[in-house]
C-alpha cells in the first residue's frame, strides 16, 4: 500500500467507516439497512432468527414495516435524525437498538441502518441502576433547592382541642381537600400562616411551592412587579433578563397573602382578574401567562368594614371569602395552654440549647392570668425569654412573672368588707372553689393528675381553674 494513501484524509475516513461497520456488525446481535424509500437492502445472518426468517433474501426488497412491525427506521431515513438509543419490542423480546442515517459523498441521506446492541435487558442492569440513581439524586437536589419554598407545618403542629381551635382545624381540613380560595381571619399572632402551611401540606399541591407574601411589607411602587413580574427592560433600572413574580413562582402550588386588607385598591382589580381568569400579565409585557395557583389570604382586620368604607373591593372580598376560617385568640383557649406551651417549648428546644426545658403548673397558672394581646406569637416570645434567663430550664411562676408586662397579673382576691356585710353568692362560690382546689393540691402533694382525679375533672380544666384563681404549685407538680 503506497505511503501516500495512508496519509490521505479521504482514504482514512473511508477505512474508519468500514472498520466501524465491521466492528459493530461483529459485536451487535443484528444489523439491518434500508434505502430512502424504506426498502430493506441489507440484513446480516445474526438477525435472521430474531426476525423469524431463514434466509437474507426473504427480507431484501421488502418494506421495513413488513419485516419489523412499528419500526422507526423509515423515520430516520426521511428526517436524517439518528435515534441513538432505544428499546424495541420484537417477538415478545425487548431489544436495545440504535438507528443512524446513511449519507452519500455529498451528505445526502440515502437510507438508514440499525443495530441491535443487546437482545436482553439483563445486560443493561448496571447502567439502568446507575441512571435510576442519578434520577433519584436529581429529585433530591430539586427538593433541597425548593426548601426555601416549602411549607413545614402540618395540622399536628396546630395543637388544641377547645371548640374554637377544633372548628378551625375542621374547616381547614375541608379546604385542603379542594383547591378553593381560603380566607383566614383572626387577631395577629393566632397562627394564620401555620394553618395556611398545614392546608398546603395536606393538599394535592404539597410537593409544589408554598410562597408567602406579606402585602403590607411591600412598597406600593413595587407591589405590582412583585406579584406579576416584569418583562426584560420593562422600565429604567429593571433587570434586562426580566423577573418572575410571586404568582409565577407559586405556579402549581399555594400563594399565601398575609395582611390582604392592606392591598392597594389599584392592585385589587388585577388580583381579582387572576383569581377569575387564572392568568397574569407581567409589567411591561403584552403576553398573557396562565398560572395554576391556590390563594390563601389572611387578615387581622374586618374586611367587611373596609368594604363599607370603600377601602376594599366588594367583588374581591366575595372571591376571597369562598371559605372563611376564623382563628380564636389565645385568651379564649386557655384550656389548651398546657399543650400549646409544650409544643412551643419543643420548637424552641429544637432551635437552641434548652434540651431539658420544662414548664411547671405555677408557670402555667401565671401565664393563664395574662390577656395575651399578641396571642401565640407573644407566648412563644415570653417562653423563650424566660428560658434564656432561667438557670435550670425549668420555668416556674416566678420566672414567668418577671417576664410578663407590668400589671399583667389579675388579683382575684375579694376586697375587705365591713363587718355584717353579706357576701354575694358568686363570690362565696369562688372562695369555696378555690379552697377545694387548694385542698386537692395539698392531698396530692402537688400532683396535678392526681388532684384532678380526686375532683373528677380533666387536667386541662384543673389548669384553667389554677389560672383563674392564681394558684401556684410546688416542684412535685411538674
Amino acid at each position: 500500500m503506497p505511503a501516500s494513501s495512508i496519509s490521505d484524509p479521504a482514504y482514512l475516513r473511508a477505512r474508519a467507516m468500514e472498520t466501524l461497520f465491521e466492528r459493530l456488525e461483529n459485536l451487535c446481535e443484528g444489523a439491518i439497512a434500508i434505502d430512502r424509500s424504506g426498502r430493506v437492502v441489507y440484513v446480516n445472518e445474526k438477525y435472521l432468527a430474531a426476525l423469524g426468517l431463514g434466509r437474507t433474501s426473504e427480507a431484501i426488497g421488502r418494506s421495513i414495516e413488513e419485516v419489523i412491525p412499528n419500526s422507526l427506521m423509515r423515520k430516520v431515513a426521511e428526517t436524517g435524525e439518528p435515534i441513538l438509543l432505544d428499546i424495541m419490542e420484537l417477538g415478545g423480546e425487548q431489544l436495545v437498538v440504535t438507528r443512524m442515517p446513511i449519507e452519500d459523498e455529498n451528505g445526502t441521506v440515502i437510507g438508514a441502518i440499525g443495530f441491535v446492541l443487546y437482545d436482553h435487558l439483563e445486560s443493561l442492569k448496571p447502567l439502568l441502576a446507575r441512571v435510576a440513581q442519578l434520577e433519584s439524586d436529581l429529585r433530591l437536589a430539586r427538593r433541597q433547592l425548593s426548601n426555601a419554598r416549602a411549607a413545614r407545618f402540618t395540622f399536628a403542629d396546630f395543637v388544641g382541642t377547645t371548640p374554637g381551635i377544633a372548628q378551625a382545624k375542621e374547616l381547614a381540613s375541608r379546604a385542603a381537600r379542594q383547591s378553593v380560595t381560603v380566607l383566614l381571619t383572626g387577631e395577629t399572632g393566632t397562627g394564620k400562616e401555620m394553618l395556611a402551611q398545614a392546608i398546603h401540606n395536606a393538599s394535592s399541591r404539597a410537593e409544589r411551592p408554598f410562597v408567602s407574601v406579606n402585602v403590607a411589607a411591600i412598597p406600593d411602587t413595587l407591589i405590582e412587579s412583585e406579584f406579576f413580574g416584569t418583562a426584560p427592560g420593562a422600565y429604567t433600572g429593571a433587570d434586562r433578563r426580566g423577573r418572575e413574580g410571586k404568582f409565577r413562582i407559586a405556579d402549581g402550588g399555594t400563594l399565601f397573602l398575609d395582611e390582604i386588607g392592606e392591598m392597594p385598591l389599584q392592585l385589587q382589580a388585577k388580583l381579582l382578574r387572576v383569581l377569575q381568569e387564572r392568568e397574569i400579565e407581567p409589567l411591561g409585557s403584552d403576553k398573557i401567562t396562565r398560572v395554576d395557583v391556590r390563594v390563601i389570604a389572611a387578615t387581622n382586620v374586618d374586611l367587611r368594614k373596609r368594604v363599607s368604607d370603600g377601602a376594599f373591593r366588594a367583588d374581591l372580598y366575595y372571591r376571597l371569602n369562598v371559605l372563611s376560617v376564623d382563628l380564636p385568640p389565645l385568651r379564649h383557649c386557655l384550656d389548651d395552654l398546657p399543650d400549646i406551651c409544650a409544643r412551643l417549648l419543643d420548637d424552641i428546644s429544637a432551635s437552641g440549647d434548652y434540651v431539658k426545658a420544662k414548664i411547671t403548673p405555677s408557670a402555667l397558672a401565671a401565664l393563664g392570668r395574662y390577656d395575651w394581646p399578641g396571642n401565640v406569637r407573644e407566648l412563644r416570645n415570653i417562653l423563650e425569654r424566660a428560658l434564656i434567663l432561667s438557670d435550670s430550664g425549668r420555668l416556674t411562676g416566678e420566672d414567668v412573672a418577671r417576664i410578663l408586662p407590668v400589671g399583667a397579673e389579675v388579683r382575684l382576691a375579694p376586697p375587705a368588707r365591713p363587718a355584717g356585710t353579706v357576701v354575694p353568692y358568686a363570690e362565696a362560690e369562688a372562695v369555696f372553689e378555690k379552697h377545694t382546689l387548694e385542698q386537692a393540691l395539698a392531698a396530692s402533694n402537688g400532683q396535678i393528675t392526681e388532684a384532678a382525679r380526686m375532683l373528677r375533672i380533666s387536667r386541662a380544666t384543673f389548669y384553667k381553674k389554677l389560672a383563674k384563681f392564681g394558684l401556684a404549685t410546688g416542684p412535685a407538680a411538674v
